[in-house]
């Protein structure tokens, strides 16, 4: 029997205990061995709750119990999960988390800790929820270059820009709803200003590439400027549009980022909508792969914690690789980055629209007054260049290759 401990009985805790406890017939089956929650850590009391029986308030009884082998944190943030965490890979008892800030600010320290020490450092869950995407990374695709991961890595922000183009509805309205129904936080900087996304991408292209790549280093751009005008433009070209965490291996540079993109439907992820997410990843053997799924929620969450806690008890003693080097990353900049385009300009006068930005494509009329046209291909400070001359863009969304 393999004994485990659960720190933070908020949404995913709970979620994990309750995985564990009604799909044990399953789990013993697949593992060949029993998982049994012997302790729960949280500071508050749950009347009429199971988890009353297994339930502390002091993380020391959990930390100095040989018998705990593995600890599933879900607490969420960097304090005290940090000092929690290594205490406990200190101890030689493997860590699985869910905890998305603090993989992205310590995970190459905390996998030395763990292999330091003959345990494992996991966290699928961190990012993508249920969608298992960091463990075919580092096993299913291990013997690919990765050239590009693609994901659509918020659920909020993919259901935001769902209804503006399906019901026509503005973004201050839907988002309130998306609030209402609990997709959105009452303060929702982290999701619609694309710093969720950021860290999760910041995640996979550590992963992708070997070496550490850091939110604060990332080019982020959330959908708050996105409007119903934009649709209308958009679907002119038949396309939609997408929050996008994005990494590219190309010509031996690396890019990385999270804006808006204007998605053409050859696209894989142009058909993900409302609340779930997507990643797309190219390799240079294998092509393309996606992984589709609920990015959030609770009990998909939680099966991407317990899977990993399936993986640290088959792996008693031992560690489970990952490659992530605390070396930094060398970041291109995106000033360097090559593609094309969507503008709208405040005239309608197109040869001079064409004087300034050269040959274009130009979409029918939505708004009196204004245009919209596609560029051709021409870098970033290329365009930011022209743009500052012209003097009259209203916005600008990036066309995905």
């Amino acid at each position: 029997m393999v004994k485990v401990a659960i720190l933070g009985y908020g949404t995913v805790g709970s979620g994990v205990f309750e995985v564990l406890r009604s799909n044990s017939d399953v789990i013993q089956t697949k593992l060949g061995d029993e998982l049994e929650v012997k302790y729960v850590l949280d500071l508050r009391d749950f009347e009429n709750d199971p988890v009353t029986d297994v339930l502390v308030h002091d993380v020391n009884v959990i930390l100095e119990d040989p018998e705990v082998a593995i600890v599933c944190e879900t607490m969420g943030g960097v304090n005290p999960a940090y000092d929690f965490t290594k205490r406990a890979l200190e101890a030689g008892k493997s860590v699985c988390t869910s905890n998305k800030e603090l993989v992205e600010k310590h995970g190459p320290e905390l996998l030395k800790v763990a292999k330091a020490n003959n345990c494992s450092y996991l966290f699928e869950a961190s990012v993508g929820g249920g969608i298992p995407i960091i463990r075919p990374l580092v096993t299913s695709l291990a013997q690919e270059k990765v050239q590009s991961i693609t994901g659509i890595l918020n659920g909020t922000t993919n259901y935001i820009l769902t209804k503006m183009e399906k019901e026509g509805a503005d973004f201050d309205t839907v988002l309130k709803r998306a609030q209402e129904k609990g997709y959105a936080e009452r303060n929702p900087e982290a999701d619609v200003c694309g710093y969720d996304a950021g860290r999760k991408i910041a995640i996979l292209s550590s992963l992708a590439f070997g070496k550490k790549v850091a939110f604060d280093d990332l080019y982020t751009e959330g959908i708050t400027n996105i409007t119903t005008t934009d649709f209308k433009y958009a679907k002119q070209l038949g396309a939609t549009i997408k929050l996008f965490g994005k990494c590219v291996h190309k010509d031996g540079k690396y890019y990385a980022m999270v804006a808006p993109f204007v998605v053409e439907q050859e696209n894989p992820l142009f058909a993900v909508q409302g609340v779930f997410n997507a990643i797309l990843v190219n390799s240079n053997m294998g092509g393309d792969t996606m992984y589709y799924g609920k990015g959030a929620g609770k009990l998909a969450t939680a099966s991407a914690v317990v899977a990993d806690v399936i993986d640290c008890a088959k792996h008693i003693g031992k560690t489970v690789r990952i490659v992530w080097e605390d070396e930094k990353l060398e970041l291109s900049s995106l000033d360097n980055a090559v593609r094309k385009f969507f503008v709208r300009v405040s005239t309608t006068d197109k040869a001079q629209i064409a004087q300034t930005f050269g040959k274009v494509s130009f979409l029918d009329e939505v708004v009196e007054g204004e245009c919209g046209f596609i560029t051709e291909e021409m870098t970033e400070k290329e365009y930011q260049e022209i743009a500052k001359k012209a003097g009259n863009v209203i916005s600008m969304i990036r066309m995905d290759a």
